[in-house]
């Protein structure tokens, strides 16, 4: 019994190690998520938007009242004048002052709270910037991560007809040995062979560059171990319909970073219109101070002695605070009547501000607009191109099948033979990269309607 006990503890100790040993796969999803997270621009767009998060904080708070607390110390020698007192005296003089004031705005053309306004939307406007740098990292990246997905397959299809080489040298070498075949069609067959091997490496090399950029993308210290999750893809079928490009540019315009963003920009740039003109209106605020004040120099009267001098006393710090107040409360308005045209050449900045964001904006828009259309016909000649490649395998495959056959009994040459299949493996590949860049660019048009990125498309 402890002997079957040891035994079972081992196996789950190994497959526990093997599992800890075993490279984490990436999904596309975790891609994403991790640029987002650690991309140094996205980082760089996020810090922006706390800064304006802090700038709309600080608006918000300036329409508070302002209260302030100062003291301030001073020694003076030989005739000075004592400020609580007003008296001139020859003595060195101490004094302490203490002062509380406040004041708060009552009306100042609705500036600031124009400002607040002005502030949210540059944060809407920041907090799109992070969306689109966003969609931008994820869009290369679902790029890169479906080039690691063609190059698997097309590494696939390399191996597999070096395979199918490698069993026909095996097929032409028992032939020759028969004497049914000249000892060249082995040589031919061999040196096929080699070429496809060499075909080989060089796709194992585009894999591992495509997984090297996808690395880099993701801002990763090494590739070593660095794999992904190969999801199914659907076939593209002759069934499926493109939207239209109008339907995808009315989908954009409401959901695509950049257009809110300049939308928010010409917001703001509106209110600071408001604002600019705010400073034509009068202001009036309401303003409070208390003082006190000590000084070592000033005496307190006792009262009169019997020769009709005047008495006096220290006086104490405690009571010449107390008796030393006093405090004020006023209102303060001000009209402005002529400031060297300021406030009217801040207006006509503003003025120029919005038409500037207006330009903008339908600058962003029209760049959308042909982004989208380049975007759907890219897609559209992806997806005949792959109907058509689609069907020309089918007939290379039925094609090379034949001459397969034939070639097996010794109807055609070696060339002839490697000739077909040529022709048939390079017409695979052409469908793999046919299909990927379909995929790709029905997710574009995915990426502008504002659609997550999906792998297994629904034809």
């Amino acid at each position: 019994m402890d002997r079957r006990l040891r035994i079972v503890t081992w196996l789950l100790c190994t497959f526990s190690l093997v599992q800890a040993q075993a490279p984490h796969k990436w999904t596309l999803q975790e891609c994403i998520d991790y640029a987002e997270e650690n991309n140094l621009q996205i980082r760089q767009r996020a810090l922006n938007t706390e800064m304006k998060q802090n700038a709309l904080k600080q608006a918000r708070l300036s329409r508070l009242p302002t209260f302030n607390l100062s003291s301030n110390y001073s020694y003076s020698s030989g005739r000075v004048l004592d400020e609580t007192t007003y008296n001139f005296t020859n003595n060195s003089v101490n004094f302490l002052g203490f002062n509380a004031g406040g004041s708060m705005s009552l009306f100042s053309g609705l500036q600031k709270a124009r400002m607040v306004q002005q502030s949210r939307y540059q944060l809407m406007a920041s907090l799109e910037d992070l969306e689109r740098a966003k969609k931008d990292i994820s869009l290369n990246i679902a790029l890169a991560y479906l080039q690691i997905l063609l190059d698997r397959e097309l590494l696939a299809v390399a191996e597999q007809q070096l395979a199918v080489t490698r069993e026909q040298i095996a097929r032409t070498r028992n032939l020759v040995e028969a004497g049914s075949l000249p000892a060249g069609n082995l040589l031919e067959v061999e040196a096929q062979a080699a070429s496809e091997a060499s075909a080989v490496v060089s796709r194992r090399n585009a894999l591992d560059l495509a997984y090297l950029g996808l690395a880099q993308l993701l801002d990763l210290d090494s590739v070593e171990n660095f794999d992904i999750v190969v999801p199914e893809i659907a076939e593209p079928d002759s069934l499926f319909v493109l939207p239209s490009v109008a339907e995808v540019y009315s989908d954009a315009l409401n959901t695509m970073p950049a257009i809110r963003g300049a939308a928010y920009r010409l917001k703001s740039s509106e209110v600071a219109l408001q604002v600019a003109r705010g400073a034509k209106s009068p202001r009036l605020s309401l303003n409070g101070n208390f003082n006190t004040s000590f000084s070592d120099n000033r005496k307190k009267i006792l009262g009169v002695d019997p020769n009709g001098g005047i008495l006096y006393e220290a006086y104490p710090f405690g009571e010449q605070l107390a008796d030393n107040r006093n405090w004020m409360v006023g209102l303060g308005l001000t009209i402005p009547i002529f400031n060297g045209w300021q406030v009217q050449r801040e207006v006509n900045n503003a003025r120029l501000g919005i038409r500037d964001a207006q330009l903008q904006l339908e600058t962003e828009k029209k760049a959308l607009y042909k982004e989208i259309q380049q975007a759907w016909a890219d897609a559209r000649a992806a997806m005949n191109k792959y109907l058509a490649m689609k069907k020309t395998v089918a007939s290379m495959e039925e094609s090379f099948r034949y001459t397969a056959r034939k070639f097996d009994v010794g109807l055609v040459t070696s060339i002839d033979y490697n000739t077909a299949k040529n022709q048939l493996t390079k017409a695979q590949s052409d469908l793999l990269a046919a299909k990927y860049e379909f995929v790709f660019k029905i997710n574009v048009l995915n990426f502008y309607r504002g659609k997550p990125f999906v792998q297994n498309i629904q034809f």
